[in-house]
């Protein structure tokens, strides 16, 4: 591994709110990872969903991509905007109104009367979750400033198991509400008792860090001033293709399993959940970008993924075999490309743009996720399935890898980089 000047490694001894009692931060932050695995399951709660909303209100294959992975445009723009804010407002406050708007966006779906205000109706949910997605990364990265990879891991793992959990809590309450209304209903009911927790458990003095003290300013003069800068510009490609790739998955995956494979209802929201439960390997995943070049780990991202959507799409047909590749996918693309994504694109930045560095993760991120549903639908139906996994889910990694070659760790803050001789 090839050693960089001493004062390109993160520096600093204890998080931005040292002093904070542990007790007080482990219990905020634990309300935090709550807050993003309901923001998960939330979202996740729609795919299983979507044959029956679609059969309903007679969507076409290509409405019902929209729906499943448009409302991440939201995500994507106000992503931007909600780390551009986390760098100037209270980012509790940022992330209470967040929980509040997407909670307003999932009860609308149910009470939509077509395809136009159920798509303003995600899109509403899209941007309380970017924004508040943004403004919770914002945190991590600031209070957990050295060991940043490990912590967002962590808010990784309570992100896997919203996705492991939202399908299979979906389809136990509709099959015990009798519709498929139930779920929305229910989840935008807990996104505000989860407010309410939030604003009394979570202390300021965790959300509002600025950084690691003691750290002198020449000790970043190695990275860009500009937050636009060549690293971030790689990094962007990384995080579109990652987009691309996991949601274009997500979205249609289970609708792929019934149509095509013939699996039931729960089979496929089962192995939709499998996803989710390969997700949660985003700790390790952290913990390997907190000590090794992250570029490496995003194009091992980029192989796994790819590898796997081929075996899914173009080989496996069994039940028990979309499970083991589930989880494998959750793996690669959400808990390896995901967790190195954003955590690279704040490293890329100096540390009082630690907002806007999570704020361009979120843009770039979910503009590819916001068109990979309909780009998916569009392609199932000129090349079939088969063809639309191997073009945008087996081969566009190659891109995102060729994203990773404009990336210099050399200009960024490398913690696992060891000091010149």
């Amino acid at each position: 591994m090839t050693s960089v000047p001493q004062q390109q490694v993160e520096t600093g001894n204890t998080p931005g709110g040292s002093g904070t009692a542990p007790r007080v931060v482990a219990v905020g932050f634990g309300v935090l990872c709550l807050s993003y695995m309901l923001n998960a399951m939330d979202r996740q709660i729609f795919y299983p969903l979507l044959p029956a909303i679609s059969g309903e209100f007679g969507f076409s294959l290509e409405q019902g991509g929209t729906l499943a992975t448009g409302f991440t445009l939201g995500l994507a723009a106000a992503g931007l905007v909600g780390g551009f804010l986390a760098d100037r407002l209270s980012r509790r406050n940022i992330l209470v109104i967040a929980v509040l708007m997407y909670s307003a966006g999932t009860v609308g779906v149910p009470l939509a009367g077509g395809f136009v205000d159920m798509s303003a109706y995600r899109l509403l949910s899209g941007v309380g979750e970017g924004i508040h997605a943004a403004a919770l990364y914002a945190v991590v990265g600031a209070f957990f400033f050295h060991r940043r990879a490990v912590a967002a891991g962590v808010v990784g793992v309570s992100f896997g198991l919203g996705i492991f959990l939202g399908p299979l809590v979906g389809t136990q309450i509709v099959a015990a509400w009798g519709d498929w209304r139930g779920p929305f209903y229910l989840f935008a009911a807990v996104g505000v008792v989860m407010s309410v927790l939030m604003v009394a458990a979570v202390s300021k003095k965790l959300t509002e860090a600025v950084g690691t003290p003691g750290a002198a300013a020449q000790t970043y003069d190695h990275v860009p001033a500009n937050p636009l800068n060549r690293n971030t510009l790689g990094l962007g490609v990384a995080c579109v293709v990652s987009g691309l790739v996991f949601y274009g998955f997500l979205g249609l995956y289970p609708t792929f399993l019934a149509k095509e494979l013939g699996f039931s209802a729960g089979e496929a929201a089962f192995a939709l959940s499998m996803a989710g439960f390969g997700a949660m390997m985003a700790l390790p995943a952290g913990w390997l970008g907190d000590r090794y070049d992250q570029r490496m780990l995003l194009a091992v991202g980029f192989v796994g993924a790819g590898g796997c959507t081929f075996l899914a799409y173009q080989v496996m047909t069994s039940p028990a075999a979309h499970y083991v590749l589930a989880f494998l996918i959750g793996t690669f693309a959400s808990g390896f490309l995901f967790t190195n994504c954003t955590t690279a694109m704040q490293r890329a930045v100096r540390p009082e743009h630690v907002g806007r560095g999570a704020g361009m993760f979120m843009l770039t991120y979910y503009v590819g996720a916001a068109f990979s549903g309909l780009i998916f639908a569009w392609l199932v139906g000129r090349i079939g399935w088969e063809g639309a996994g191997l073009w945008q889910l087996t081969l566009l990694p190659v891109l995102g890898i060729a994203g990773l070659s404009l990336v210099r760790t050399s200009q960024m803050l490398v913690p696992y980089a060891s000091p010149a001789k």
